[in-house]
């Protein structure tokens, strides 16, 4: 099979880079662009560390567009406390060879899929500012693209921000509510933080794995992801840490790794109290789904990927 065609929105922290090694380095993605914006850090260390993780995985070829440095309507609450300050574990990584593009993450969103009609895929791994503001210049902009698959939200109302939300939609609510609005279950697919909760924890032994191998990509995977092995391990009481990112850029290289999904209409609290909530209607009277949900993946299928990629030496550029 082909290379899929990709756009890649991430605000990335460290498994947000896991994710980009993933797409860079499997053999199954072939990433046109990366856009970027505040979410887990300020859009500034977000794009840096999109650069480093694509220089990590051989792929300085590759165009890292910055982007909105706020939500829409909220000041910026980071994630520094899970993945670091500088959103990477906080090992002291060196600047990278490549240089962020002029041209704004919003622009390079409204103009590749008009470029290139139902080729490509959005893979979005971060708040959707970028995909909220460019929907607004553009309502049609989810159908021209292939496919559009988001971490976001979580299904199960189990959330790891506040007591009902996930991260990336809390981050910007009402970014998540305009795109939920624009969204078709054809063309949307959401992967919730209750999918890698359940299928794609890295337990101790798989850490253990991962250190083993000894590439670079598998090294600097490890590496960057100690400050959440230690959030995970104080906070959510999960066996290890999780790998949301990663997970969801399986699914998108791989449907095949889902075992269990649900359409559903979906809305988006935006009030204080249930702030980021998925509103999800299963009711037979229910408005028309517009959202195809992940429930589960296969685990093994999972981890079989991502350890085999982060085996790999590191590739030449493209």
């Amino acid at each position: 099979m082909p290379a899929l065609p990709l756009i890649i929105d991430t605000d990335t922290g460290s498994d947000d880079a896991v994710a980009l090694l993933l797409a860079a380095a499997s053999g199954l993605g072939d990433i046109r662009a990366v856009t970027t914006v505040a979410g887990n850090v300020p859009v500034e260390a977000g794009t840096r560390n999109a650069l480093i993780s694509l220089q990590t995985a051989g792929r300085t070829d590759v165009p890292v567009h910055p982007g909105c440095q706020r939500p829409m309507t909220r000041v910026l609450s980071s994630a520094q406390h899970v993945h670091g300050q500088d959103g990477m574990g906080d090992i002291d990584l060196p600047d990278p060879v490549a240089a962020p593009q002029d041209t704004h993450a919003v622009e390079v969103l409204l103009s590749l899929p008009r470029r290139y009609p139902g080729e490509l895929t959005l893979v979005t791994l971060a708040p959707l500012t970028n995909i909220a503001a460019a929907l607004l210049s553009d309502p049609l902009l989810l159908t021209r693209f292939r496919h559009v698959y988001c971490m976001a939200g979580a299904a199960d109302l189990a959330g790891n921000i506040s007591p009902t939300a996930e991260f990336n939609v809390w981050a910007d609510p009402e970014a998540a509510r305009i795109v939920t609005q624009a969204a078709t279950p054809d063309k949307v697919t959401w992967i919730g933080w209750d999918v890698s909760r359940k299928d794609a924890v890295m337990s101790p032994a798989d850490q253990r794995r991962l250190e083993q191998i000894g590439t670079p990509m598998a090294d600097f995977a490890h590496r960057i992801n100690r400050t959440l092995d230690e959030w995970a391990r104080d906070v959510t009481g999960l066996a290890g840490y999780d790998l949301p990112d990663p997970v969801a850029m399986a699914v998108a290289l791989d449907p095949g790794l889902i075992t269990e999904r649900e359409q559903a209409h979906v809305d988006i609290a935006v009030g204080d109290q249930t702030r980021g909530q998925m509103i999800i209607d299963r009711r037979k009277a229910a408005p028309a789904p517009n959202l195809t949900l992940v429930r589960r993946v296969n685990e093994a299928g999972f981890k079989k990927l991502l350890f085999d990629t982060l085996a790999n030496p590191v590739p030449s550029p493209a």
